[in-house]
């Protein structure tokens, strides 16, 4: 029986805490899982271009032993030159796990509905759970915990913050989502961690108030306002998030030995002033590094979950 990476709500919270302490291990034994994918092929099937997510998974894939294959938006559309259903059916005969980074979360799911092989989310519209578990990882080697640690989300209601709920509410860390009006978090997946962060004590807070949500953090995120495939709405999204830039002002809030942290890629000078992204407090090379490890320890855990 296969095992899919789709969204973070499918996981359990010992799930979560499995897969981040093979995280660790990889990390700090480069050397270890070198032959859990040994003879498996993995194809990378990508509507949205990228840096670190194709970087990343093809180091991580080819240090586990495999080999990968990539398939640019140009090599296929899902949907339209053929459906998707008969593109996962036919790469499930060829390849051993298939890793999508998509525009639409349901090419996610029909992917993983039609595959026989694992099926990895590596971005939809609506999940980032890769970076999101990325983000524990490195919170975690800041502070020596997760539990109790203060986070405050700043900027649009997207698919990170969508996963970095998720994500705090299994580990018990607390999360303050400040976005502006019409902008908030999908509703389906506040609803999911709130009810996981009764089991783990978390508290998540929603305001649309990013003073409110940065006061006394540890931990300080944003993202871009204009993601790949919304530009046509630029203008009205730099208007609608005046005063939600991360700035040394905002910043300043903030417990005084915070983390800045940022899925990149970044906009300086929208979303985060440059003092601040590339300032003394800022992570985000340390959260691009550890896509690599969290990514390793998820194909880890699909090919080995019945022995965890």
């Amino acid at each position: 029986m296969k095992r899919d990476f789709i969204c973070l709500k499918d996981y359990s919270v010992q799930e979560v805490q499995n897969i981040l302490n093979l995280a660790k291990q990889v990390k700090h034994n480069p050397r270890h899982g070198s032959d859990y994918l040994k003879g498996k092929s993995l194809t990378l099937i990508f509507q949205k271009p990228s840096n670190r997510t194709r970087v990343s998974f093809e180091t991580g894939i080819h240090q586990l032993g495999g080999n990968v294959i990539y398939l640019s938006p140009d090599d296929i559309s899902l949907g339209k030159r053929e459906p998707t259903a008969d593109v996962a059916k036919t790469l499930s005969r060829y390849v051993n796990g298939i890793v999508a980074r998509v525009y639409k979360h349901q090419d996610i799911l029909d992917l993983a509905k039609y595959a026989t092989v694992p099926v990895i989310n590596a971005l939809s519209d609506l999940s980032h759970p890769c970076q999101a578990l990325a983000d524990l990882v490195t919170v975690q080697e800041r502070f020596g915990r997760l539990k109790d640690v203060r986070m405050a989300y700043v900027g649009d209601g997207n698919n990170m913050v969508n996963s970095l709920l998720l994500a705090a509410s299994r580990v018990g860390m607390h999360i303050s989502v400040a976005t502006p009006k019409g902008y908030e978090a999908n509703a389906e997946y506040v609803a999911l961690a709130q009810e996981c962060a009764r089991m783990t004590g978390s508290k998540i807070v929603l305001t649309h108030d990013p003073r409110e949500a940065v006061s006394g953090a540890q931990v300080v995120y944003t993202d871009t306002w204009v993601s790949m495939g919304q530009e046509e709405e630029s203008q009205k999204r730099l208007k609608d998030f005046a005063g939600f830039q991360v700035d040394a002002a905002l910043a300043a809030l903030a417990d005084k030995n915070y983390i800045f942290m940022h899925c990149l890629p970044a906009h300086r000078g929208q979303e985060v002033a440059e003092d601040v992204i590339d300032g003394p407090h800022s992570v985000i090379f340390d959260e691009a590094e550890n896509r690599l490890h969290v990514q390793k320890a998820i194909m880890i855990f699909l090919y080995t979950f019945k022995h965890l």
